[in-house]
């Protein structure tokens, strides 16, 4: 049996400041003016002005594999509800799904997200959302746009967002548009009645 040795952290080494680096400095301080009161800082020198290195991190433990970063962004957390799909809605009755993806519930407030960064866009319909929540609308419709040759960012990323947190507490289902209303650049969404 091997026993784990402590690994003791390096003292991070200093190295030299390159006269590149001095002369980008003293062109930095030259157009600069101190605060009142202060006076201006000294020049470096090389054997004054030591930049410590960048330390490498100690090697994991024997026996635990190095933690590799994910290319994918994490998985957001579990809401305790099914995760949505178009037309898919768990917990939502037959009638309900089929009318709502026939458009046939009345619309009862719509939001357009062209023309929005992701951010932008993420935090409108997020906001659009628990607005209609508490107003006790129903049935929204939500205009995301097709895209460049029907690949839109939006597009993609609306239902995702409604099946992550807070958004999906307060939906039931949703289902692309029928062509009167968007077609698949836009989604009816069946939104949650808020109990007493």
């Amino acid at each position: 049996m091997t026993r784990a040795r402590l690994v003791e952290p390096r003292q991070p080494r200093r190295r030299m400041v390159t006269a590149d680096e001095i002369r980008v400095w003293k062109a930095v301080v030259a157009e600069a003016k101190p605060l009142p009161g202060r006076s201006p800082p000294a020049d470096p020198s090389p054997e004054a002005a030591a930049l410590p290195e960048p330390v490498a991190s100690p090697p994991p433990p024997p026996g635990k594999p190095p933690v590799r970063p994910s290319a994918h962004p994490p998985t957001p957390p579990r809401t305790g509800h099914g995760e949505l799909h178009h037309g898919n809605s768990p917990g939502l009755d037959r009638r309900s799904a089929e009318r709502l993806k026939r458009g046939e519930m009345e619309i009862e407030a719509d939001l357009d997200l062209h023309g929005l960064t992701q951010d932008m866009a993420h935090a409108q319909l997020t906001a659009f959302i628990q607005r209609c929540w508490v107003a006790q609308r129903r049935c929204v419709l939500v205009v995301t746009g097709k895209g460049a040759q029907g690949f839109g960012i939006l597009r993609a990323q609306v239902p995702r967002w409604l099946n992550q947190s807070p958004l999906r507490e307060r939906i039931l289902g949703f289902s692309y548009a029928q062509p009167r209303h968007g077609g698949d650049g836009a989604l009816y969404v069946l939104i949650r009645r808020q109990r007493a």
